[in-house]
C-alpha cells in the first residue's frame, strides 16, 4: 500500500469563528499550490474551516486504477487513490484535526483537474465526507462514469458540487474532448444514487479561471454543510 502521499506538515489552515464549524479539505499540489490570498480572503466569508492538504504526484495519488498516459512516451497513471483516500481518512484528517482543536459538525473535500476526480471518488467510495466539489474534474478517465454508474450507493442527504469550463471540450487530446459529456453523466448517475448535485458551466479552458471555480465550489460546499 502507498503510504506518505500527503505532506501533512504542509497544511494550510483557513480558521472559521468555531473550531466546531464544517470542515472542507482542498486536494492541494505542492508543485502547483492554489494561491493563499485568495483561499485566505475566500475563507474569511465562509462559516466553514479550510485545510489545505498537498498531496504529491497527482497522477498516480489521485486515479482511481492505472491507466495509458495522455501523451506518447509518459508513463502510465499509476491509480493509488484507493491508498491515498485511506490515508487521509485514517490517518491525515485524525492528525490535524487533533493537532488544530478540530471538531467538524461535517466533512467534505475539494479539487481541482485530477483532484476533482479524488474528490468525486472520495465522496462515492467513503463515508467520511457529506460533501464534495470536483472542479473541473478529470472524469474523462477511462472507465471512470462506466464505474460510477455501477456502484451500489444511496448518497440520500450528501451534496456534490460539479464545475467546468465550457471551453474544456476543445482540447487537443481526444479523450479530454470528452469531459463536457462525461461530466453530465457523472450527474445523472449521482442524482440516480440520490444525491444532492449542483452543477455549474463556466467560461473558459481548463487552465482558466481557476480561482473563480474555487471560489464557486467552496462557497456552496460552506452553503450545504452549514
Amino acid at each position: 500500500m502507498t503510504k506518505g502521499l500527503i505532506d501533512v506538515a504542509s497544511r494550510k489552515v483557513y480558521r472559521a469563528e468555531s473550531d466546531g464549524a464544517p470542515l472542507i479539505y482542498v486536494v492541494d499540489s505542492p508543485e502547483h499550490p492554489f494561491d493563499e490570498a485568495s483561499l485566505s480572503s475566500l475563507a474569511q466569508r465562509l462559516a466553514s474551516n479550510v485545510v489545505t492538504v498537498p498531496v504529491a504526484n497527482w497522477n498516480d495519488a489521485l486515479t482511481p486504477w492505472p491507466a495509458a498516459g495522455l501523451y506518447r512516451g509518459e508513463r502510465e497513471f499509476g491509480g493509488c487513490a484507493a491508498s491515498t483516500l485511506e490515508e487521509l481518512v485514517s490517518e491525515v484528517a485524525p492528525a490535524i484535526e487533533s493537532a488544530e482543536g478540530l471538531c467538524p459538525s461535517s466533512r467534505s473535500v475539494c479539487g481541482y483537474s485530477l483532484g476533482g476526480l479524488f474528490a468525486l471518488y472520495a465522496l462515492t467510495h467513503s463515508d467520511f465526507f457529506d460533501a464534495c466539489a470536483c472542479l473541473s474534474g478529470s472524469v474523462w478517465y477511462e472507465g471512470w462514469v462506466e464505474h460510477l454508474q455501477s456502484l451500489k450507493l444511496d448518497l440520500a442527504g450528501r451534496f456534490a458540487f460539479l464545475s467546468l469550463g465550457t471551453k474544456e471540450r476543445r482540447a487537443a487530446r481526444p479523450i479530454l474532448k470528452t469531459v463536457q459529456d462525461r461530466m453530465e453523466q457523472c450527474v445523472e448517475a449521482l442524482q440516480e444514487h440520490g444525491c444532492e448535485v449542483e452543477y455549474r458551466l463556466g467560461p473558459g479552458n481548463h487552465m482558466q479561471h481557476v480561482s473563480e471555480r474555487l471560489e464557486a465550489g467552496l462557497i456552496a460546499l460552506d452553503e450545504f454543510l452549514r
